[in-house]
């Protein structure tokens, strides 16, 4: 178990941060755009877990802890990214699980007629806001894997994980009823 005794250390006033192999880098490094990037879709998981229920709320406060353990993953530089009991990495099975998960969702939804406008309810806007998020942490993790080694399981988990919030949000809108669909030229 992690324990802060104390928030602010001092060592990151000069524009560094420090890694999990004790190395520092500047703030605004492609990594840490990265990690940032995965916090920021963590806020937003968080914020639509509020209104989430049930199943839905059990499966968002896993995604967030797994989404602390890609930021772990990620804050881990090196090439082996085979988990110990000192290095967290992301692995096959989390994206697997997100597998599944959106597959039983799948079953109840009606085939696709449209894209989806993100909204419907409250809460599968939340959702979709988190999916947005996922992939702005999705596009800084590709950013960063082309100038540096990324996990691929954290690649392939954090794309399994916007795919599994736009079923959920489908899900949440009443089975993909409630869903707003995209109407192209509407308003020409």
């Amino acid at each position: 178990m992690v324990r802060l005794n104390k928030i602010y250390t001092r060592t990151g006033d000069d524009g560094t941060t420090g890694l999990v192999d004790g190395s520092r880098v500047p703030k605004h490094d492609a990594r840490m755009e990265a990690i940032g990037a995965v916090d920021e879709a963590n806020s937003a998981l968080g914020l639509a877990a509020v209104v989430l229920q049930g199943e839905a709320a059990s499966d968002v406060q896993r995604l967030q802890n797994d989404l602390f353990d890609l930021g772990a993953d990620l804050a881990t530089p090196g090439e082996d990214f085979a988990p110990s009991e000192m290095v967290l990495r992301i692995v096959a099975a989390q994206g697997e699980w997100l597998e599944s998960r959106i597959d039983a969702l799948n079953e109840s939804l009606e085939p696709l007629r449209s894209f989806i406008l993100p909204g419907g309810s409250e809460a599968a806007a939340r959702v979709h806001v988190a999916r947005a998020a996922v992939r702005r942490a999705e596009r800084a993790m590709t950013a960063l894997a082309s100038g540096a080694p990324v996990n691929p399981a954290a690649l392939a988990f954090v794309n399994r994980l916007s795919d599994y919030l736009f079923v959920l949000a489908r899900a949440i809108n009443a089975g993909g009823e409630g869903d707003v669909l995209w109407q192209p030229g509407a308003n020409r």
